[in-house]
């Protein structure tokens, strides 16, 4: 699996928990294939594991943890391990543009907080930890507002 791939899976899983204008997209998960859904929740949950330990790291100067993380948020380790090519193309098939542009953002902004790690910046952390998380509502209010409806959209 590409990258790219693997980058657009976990933001789709990080949609999972997140919103946008949720009137104004139609939710993505109802047309997911059962396995696509089971993947990419298992994905979501290891994210948003992920993401409250890096926010643990963040306030305790845990820069290490920091780094690893946001690394294999980054490298969606599980997704990219069990998707078939035909579980792509269902994927690429199902997801609308936007989606695509707010997982490509997610990935980079977690390459930039697992660098911010690596160079002990807390402060460059705490921003990007903020703005990743502001993609996730953003995505979960415009992509899943049927499973996330007490989500709105970042004014």
């Amino acid at each position: 699996m590409t990258k790219t791939s693997g980058s657009l899976l976990s933001i789709l899983i990080l949609s999972l928990t997140v919103s946008f204008a949720a009137a104004a997209a139609e939710p993505v998960t109802p047309k997911l294939t059962e396995k696509l859904d089971r993947l990419l929740r298992e994905e979501m949950r290891s994210i948003q594991s992920a993401m409250g330990q890096i926010h643990s790291a963040i306030v305790m100067g845990q820069h290490g943890i920091v780094a690893n993380h946001a690394e294999q948020i980054h490298d969606s380790f599980i997704l990219q391990q069990k998707l078939t090519e035909q579980d792509r193309e269902d994927l690429m098939s199902t997801v609308p543009k936007g989606f695509i542009d707010l997982d490509k953002e997610f990935h980079q902004l977690s390459a930039s907080l697992a660098e911010a790690g690596r160079g002990k910046n807390t402060n460059e952390q705490l921003r990007l930890f903020t703005e990743m998380t502001g993609n996730c509502v953003q995505c979960h209010s415009t992509y899943v507002s049927d499973r996330f409806p007490g989500v709105s959209a970042p004014e």
